[in-house]
């Protein structure tokens, strides 16, 4: 299951947000997300776990807790939604 976290201080690494992940189940993918043009974090990341029940843990667990004095967003990432442009 895939997961959306939000409101991380621009310091956090994707390895933070592993290590925090890891300790509700397996994680099999973690990015931070960052701007193309600075290379800074934009704030926000997605973590891939492997268990649906341990992702569900870890959203019970996570969201609203405090990483490095924030408070972090952690829901159920949405399928992104294609849009095309017809000229």
């Amino acid at each position: 299951m895939k997961l959306f976290v939000a409101k991380l201080d621009y310091a956090v690494t994707s390895q933070d947000l592993q290590t925090v992940f890891e300790e509700y189940g397996n994680v099999v993918s973690c990015n931070v997300v960052n701007d193309r043009e600075t290379g800074r974090s934009k704030g926000f990341g997605f973590v891939e776990m492997e268990s649906a029940d341990d992702a569900r843990t870890a959203i019970n667990q996570l969201d609203g807790s405090e990483l490095r004095g924030r408070q972090m967003v952690v829901k159920e990432a949405e399928d992104r939604k294609r849009t095309t442009k017809s000229w």
